[in-house]
């Protein structure tokens, strides 16, 4: 691997620190730290509140997992590294941008642990700055020089727009099925994943068998990611977390934990989910009801 190996990364705050998240994080710490200077240096911007926000985001944490898979992606082939530090920045910004679009959708009020920007900046400042942090992802991505990878990460940025649409159309329908489902999380979370990992095969002038493996790979990811990420909301435990659970209840989404549950509902327990996701009639006993 082109990467030097280190044993320096920071465990994550969820993870134990022998985890292969972590192990990976430290073989690849060198080009993750010039990927970072990367995205420091084209947070810049002569409108202060654009870098105000975006380093509130980016010292809010998180594990950094899409632009650290574009550079085990592109290391694992013995790809140029140099150039995917750029890919890797703009994947994080395609990320970032639609946390922040996202939050202002859900009208979320937590995340990492911290207030949200829109909570704290407001709204109109997270979409605009969300839309800065894609038209810089763009920047970047011409850094490489490739079409087919510029094809690849606009494909993905369209279908993640998709993928939101589509779980907005299918929020607080209880007839939502796990196909449907499955095809939300495909397209708004591992759209990225698998266009993260498949750049670093074109970066690498791979096959197309192997392009094909990674982008595969990235997809498998990404939606597991995903599932798990739905789960937690229903189980786990809020501080650890570093978001509020519940969320998705709330806005009444159909998530597998929710799709599962109705298809062993009795009537009884199908009226508790059309009442609570399907006309959000809640109250505050009815979250726990759900849990159980």
């Amino acid at each position: 691997m082109h990467a030097q190996q280190k044993q320096t990364a920071a465990p994550s705050p969820t993870l134990g620190k022998d985890n292969p998240l972590n192990t990976l994080a430290a073989l690849l710490d060198d080009d993750m730290r010039a990927v970072n200077a990367i995205i420091i240096q084209n947070m810049h911007s002569d409108v202060s509140l654009i870098p105000t926000l975006t380093q509130y985001l980016t010292t809010a944490g998180g594990k950094r997992i899409r632009p650290l898979l574009t550079l085990a992606g592109t290391a694992l082939f013995d790809g140029p590294m140099h150039k995917a530090y750029h890919l890797a920045a703009a994947v994080e910004f395609i990320h970032t941008a639609t946390l922040l679009h996202d939050d202002v959708v859900d009208e979320s009020r937590k995340r990492r642990g911290r207030q949200t920007a829109n909570l704290v900046f407001g709204n109109q400042a997270s979409i605009l700055v969300g839309d800065f942090l894609f038209s810089k992802s763009f920047q970047m991505m011409v850094e490489s020089n490739s079409l087919e990878i510029l094809r690849i990460l606009s494909d993905a940025s369209a279908i993640i727009a998709q993928g939101e649409i589509l779980q907005l159309a299918t929020t607080n329908d209880i007839q939502t099925n796990m196909d449907t489902y499955i095809q939300v999380i495909e397209s708004k979370t591992a759209a990225l994943f698998s266009a993260s990992t498949e750049v670093g095969a074109v970066l690498s002038e791979r096959s197309d068998e192997e392009r094909s493996a990674m982008h595969l790979y990235g997809t498998n990811i990404g939606t597991t990611f995903q599932i798990i990420d739905d789960v937690l909301d229903y189980a786990a435990d809020q501080k650890k977390l570093g978001k509020e659970i519940g969320d998705d209840f709330k806005e009444g989404k159909m998530t597998a934990p929710v799709i599962f549950a109705l298809q062993k509902a009795n009537d009884e327990e199908k009226d508790f989910w059309q009442r609570t996701l399907g006309e959000k009639q809640q109250n505050e006993n009815d979250f726990n009801q759900a849990m159980t």
